[in-house]
């Protein structure tokens, strides 16, 4: 190289250092593939990693040659993402932290006052309350208090309604009786109480009935799991009116999102004795939220009575939170339906790309960086006032990044990495600033 320079050979030179610079990202990508497939990463990256990342990206384009527009677009993206300025806000707030010194040692916190207390005495041997000066017994005066948490253990009982029968004897009438107990199957020997706990334990605690059976044998019960099950199938029979009210306050929420997950479900009729339906959640703007089946992955239900995304979509109106699945496509199509994007799916791929050697998606990964910033400083404020800070300081950013994309589109080949996260990214940019329109609806 040294000889190149000297006969004046600058551009061999420059192509040179390229080709060098292309193959050591190769091997670095390479590198990658084998550390990702053994551990699991999180997608996160530090600032220090960040700025090294920008350094490197700085370095390549200083002896590459570059098509002038794509230089263009990395400088204005990091000029308006101020990436260098936030990169040293980050360390600033990393030093304040630790110069943080943690006061006073570790202070247990006091129990729930909700909980019972039950007193138990501890008295002072017999041997030692006699007075060793004058030889009279000691009177008390007081006690030390302290408080341990502990179980009492769970006790079946068996429950005697007992319906009083009233009669008049005098005229000998009609015999009047009281109501029947409440249960939750007519005729039933399971109490209200253990069939919740039952539904709980299952539901909630993802306790197996068959587990349960187990324990009630030790609580001295033997009840069959045939008998939990039918239990279990009238609450929820039971429960069916509340299941349609969290429906309904679903579909009526300013804002919805909506997710699927695969589930294998036991079927001793299908191959392997396992097939595969579709667990989707669907989440409005309170606490409640609603789960539900469907046997296969498609949009629509396949059996009388199932509900796949689409037919759930058919009763909506306003935002819907979603993935970009193709599932959507059709239900998006109307214009009271809006769809608002996931940035999270629109990070992963620049993230995907980073992970393979591709130090260039370190300007959108750090540009997101920003985005979520601002969201942190706008996590206490209300829907109106976000939305005014995502106008002011969210939106150039944003824009920023889908310049930028737009200016490498044409230059990165569609099956690359960074290539598939650009795509993705100007495919879906309506939805994924969606965001920046209504406070409510989150990044």
């Amino acid at each position: 190289m040294q000889a190149l320079l000297q006969e004046g050979r600058t551009q061999d030179v420059l192509t040179l250092v390229a080709d060098l610079m292309a193959n050591m990202n190769a091997l670095q990508r390479q590198l990658n593939e084998v550390g990702a497939k053994r551990f699991k990463s999180r997608e996160v990256v530090s600032s220090a990693q960040l700025g090294l990342l920008l350094t490197e990206l700085k370095k390549a384009a200083a002896v590459a040659e570059r098509d002038e527009s794509l230089s263009k677009a990395d400088d204005e993206l990091q000029e308006t993402v101020e990436l260098e300025k936030m990169l040293m806000e980050r360390d600033a707030e990393k030093k304040d932290k630790g110069k943080k010194k943690r006061k006073g040692g570790h202070k247990r916190k006091p129990f729930p006052p909700n909980i019972r207390r039950e007193e138990k005495i501890i008295r002072v041997p017999d041997e030692k309350r006699g007075c060793p000066k004058c030889g009279k017994e000691r009177t008390c005066i007081g006690y030390d208090v302290t408080e341990t948490l502990d179980r009492v253990p769970a006790e079946l009982v068996v429950r005697q309604d007992k319906q009083e029968k009233l009669c008049c004897k005098p005229c000998d009438g009609e015999l009047c009786r009281a109501p029947a107990p409440d249960r939750v199957v007519k005729q039933g020997r399971l109490g209200i109480e253990l069939v919740a706990c039952l539904l709980v334990e299952k539901y909630h605690d993802g306790l197996p009935l068959h587990r349960q059976v187990q324990r009630f044998r030790r609580m001295g019960v033997d009840l069959p799991v045939s008998t939990l099950v039918d239990q279990v199938k009238h609450a929820a029979q039971a429960a069916k009116m509340l299941h349609e009210m969290a429906i309904e306050e679903v579909l009526a929420s300013h804002v919805m999102h909506l997710d699927g997950t695969g589930l294998p479900v036991l079927d001793k009729a299908h191959r392997n004795g396992t097939r595969y339906g579709t667990l989707w959640g669907y989440v409005g703007d309170k606490v409640v939220s609603v789960f539900l089946y469907a046997s296969t992955g498609k949009k629509k239900g396949q059996k009388p009575g199932e509900l796949g995304p689409e037919d759930f979509l058919n009763r909506r109106t306003g935002f819907a939170v979603a993935d970009a699945s193709n599932l959507f496509d059709k239900s998006f199509e109307r214009d009271d339906l809006i769809e608002c994007g996931c940035n999270a799916h629109g990070r992963r791929g620049f993230v995907k790309a980073l992970d393979g050697g591709d130090s260039r998606a370190a300007l959108p990964i750090g540009a997101y960086s920003r985005l979520y910033s601002f969201e942190h400083q706008a996590k206490d404020l209300d829907d109106e006032a976000r939305q005014k800070l995502r106008e002011h300081k969210s939106k150039p950013v944003f824009d920023a990044i889908l310049k930028w994309c737009q200016a490498y589109a044409p230059h990165e080949p569609p099956s690359s990495p960074l290539g598939r996260a650009i795509r993705y990214f100007i495919n879906h940019h309506e939805a994924l600033g969606r965001f920046i329109e209504d406070g409510a609806i989150p990044i």
